[in-house]
């Protein structure tokens, strides 16, 4: 499998025209988003995408063989070559996707407003080596960029951060990296590099896998069950960062009483931070989930499919607003993917409203959420019991799918639980295994 990472660099000289050159950069972007979409009738007959990048690069660009149409040239005279031909492969693509927005609206029945064609984008300029970027060979933590500078395209050299370079030659050493893309974030400027890997994901048999299931919860950040398929527990992990939770909860309880005091119009700066705090925590979640799944040779890592549509209403509301299982799962699927691990998601309902052991709904204890009595009168993690459903609906869907009809109907005959997945539990899949191992037997 083809993964691709990035890591930002963050330029640690200051007093270089980024700001100009994105401003030049932008504005040519805009210009040719407005002129591509007076002509977008002649490109749009032209299906092949080479064929059209280049008659939209004539069309604005002179040279001894062509003579441009558009007056780009003279609006933004000795703007690099690579430069003007990023511009013009993010304004096509910008202009076809409004063409193909407006088509499919316009086949609906037109509710609502219609997609506008934004040409005041966000748009970065990439830095392709060589002649836009070089790096110092004198100074390991310094580079090249070509910027301009009001008046002209010239070469400024920039530090970079010493950590993260040092971090790019520990991990990345070796490996090719793209042309830098530079980024603003927090009034900072940074140089995204992106790496790509062919990783071979693994291939072990359903029988001989290793999974991890996760639970992602609200009050416990994640619950990890390492499991085999006939429903062997091999280790259990409950990932929380209490001291960030906290922090962040702190944030959020200046922000509320400063808009009750001053009104909501002057906490965009604090909202802000509360965001980064809640990004970072996600990280760590997930860091700390593929990790232990890596620790214990897991071969996939399992989620629940969350997905919460609908208002949101509550004491939780906020928690819930906040709670980034997205992106969570998404930072997972990176990291395992680059590990070698597949990652796979079973439905979410009945996980946690089910006991483990096949007892029935569970009740949750009122003064802590993170605890359940089942029918049997037993008390027990409810977070826990989930990762285990969670683990066990997996292996049930993989054991079953690839068998005969035949064998499936009589496997469902004896386990009836397995017919509906959305009640199947841990308990179903040890007794599913069992019978499997009894009719091989005979």
């Amino acid at each position: 499998m083809r993964t691709v990472s990035s890591y930002g660099v963050e330029l640690r000289k200051q007093n270089i025209p980024s700001r100009q050159t994105l401003d030049i950069y932008r504005s040519a972007v805009s210009c040719l988003i407005e002129i591509y979409a007076q002509i977008w009738d002649e490109l749009a007959v032209i299906k092949e995408p080479k064929k059209r990048f280049n008659t939209a690069e004539h069309l604005v660009h002179t040279t001894k063989k062509n003579q441009a149409r558009f007056d780009f040239d003279l609006r933004f005279p000795k703007m690099p070559s690579y430069l003007r031909r990023a511009a013009v492969q993010h304004a096509l693509g910008s202009v076809s996707s409004y063409k193909t927005r407006l088509g499919l609206w316009k086949k609906t029945d037109q509710k609502g407003g219609g997609p506008k064609l934004v040409c005041d984008n966000h748009a970065m300029p990439v830095f392709y080596r060589d002649v836009m970027y070089r790096e110092d060979t004198e100074e390991k933590d310094g580079a090249y960029l070509k910027l301009y500078d009001g008046h002209d395209w010239k070469w400024f050299r920039v530090s970079l951060s010493h950590t993260d370079m040092e971090y790019l030659r520990k991990n990345w050493a070796g490996k090719k990296a793209t042309a830098p893309v530079l980024e603003k974030r927090h009034r900072k400027y940074f140089l995204r590099f992106s790496y790509t890997e062919e990783v071979p994901l693994t291939k072990t048999p359903v029988k001989e896998q290793i999974i991890c299931s996760v639970d992602l919860g609200l009050n416990t950040d994640a619950v990890c069950t390492i499991m085999r398929s006939d429903g062997t527990v091999l280790g259990r992990k409950f990932i929380n960062f209490p001291s960030e939770k906290d922090r962040m909860y702190r944030v959020l309880g200046r922000i509320s009483r400063f808009q009750r005091e001053h009104g909501s119009a002057q906490v965009k700066s604090r909202w802000a931070y509360a965001k980064r705090l809640n990004t970072e925590l996600g990280r760590k979640i997930a860091g700390a989930v593929t990790g232990y799944a890596e620790e214990n040779h897991a071969d996939v890592i399992v989620f629940e499919y969350l997905e919460t549509k609908g208002k949101i209403s509550g004491r939780k509301k906020q928690k819930l607003h906040l709670w980034r299982k997205r992106d969570i799962q998404k930072r997972c699927e990176h990291q395992a993917h680059r590990r070698g691990m597949r990652i796979s998601r079973i439905c979410a309902w009945n996980t946690s409203r089910l006991a483990c052991d096949g007892s029935g709904t569970v009740v949750r204890d009122p003064d802590n959420h993170s605890l359940c009595t089942f029918q049997n009168g037993k008390r027990y993690n409810c977070d826990l019991s989930a990762s285990y459903n969670i683990g066990a609906r997996y292996f049930i869907r993989e054991l079953l799918k690839p068998l005969p009809v035949t064998e499936r109907s009589l496997l469902e005959a004896k386990v009836p639980s397995v017919k509906r997945r959305i009640s199947c539990v841990y308990a179903d899949l040890r007794e599913l295994f069992s019978e499997m191992e009894l009719l091989r037997a005979a």
